[in-house]
């Protein structure tokens, strides 16, 4: 534990809030979730009602390295948001810019390919097969304007 408080924390590419809970504070970087903060902590020997501020630069340290490499700490496979690559066929997790990155390149190749999934991102439609009858309806259509009366004089 650290003797000073320190209000914001950087950890990948992300600014943290130091008052919050360690896990709840992980859970704000872009890829990592409430499942996978518990499962670094637990790695990281880091007590779950500590406060991020709190932590010294050497824990801070150790959760950037389980962070950016859970696998190579024992993190669970099932707990990485990209576990099979599709170029690299490999198990991965990424954050922060990265995640949007990758995402994007997706969306990209699905629309490139002209997948189902492509045509419905590139039309600007719901992909997950939700119903698209009722709603889902903004910047869709125009509404029709009444032309306006001529006047009798």
């Amino acid at each position: 534990m650290s003797k000073e408080f320190r209000h914001i924390i950087r950890i990948a590419d992300t600014d943290l809030d130091g008052t919050l809970k360690v896990g709840y504070a992980l859970a704000k970087i872009r890829g990592v979730g409430i499942s996978l903060a518990n499962a670094i902590m637990k790695k990281a020997g880091i007590d779950p009602d500590t406060r991020l501020g709190l932590l010294s630069e050497a824990d801070v340290e150790r959760l950037k390295d389980i962070i950016n490499n859970p696998m190579r700490h024992g993190v669970p496979g099932w707990l990485l948001n990209r576990p099979k690559d599709k170029e690299t066929g490999k198990a991965l997790h990424l954050t922060a810019s990265d995640l949007a990155l990758q995402i994007k390149t997706d969306i990209d190749q699905m629309k490139k390919i002209r997948s189902w999934r492509g045509f419905r991102h590139a039309y600007g439609l719901r992909v997950r097969g939700q119903r698209t009858r009722t709603t889902g309806r903004i910047r869709k259509a125009m509404s029709v304007k009444k032309k306006p009366a001529e006047r009798v004089a």
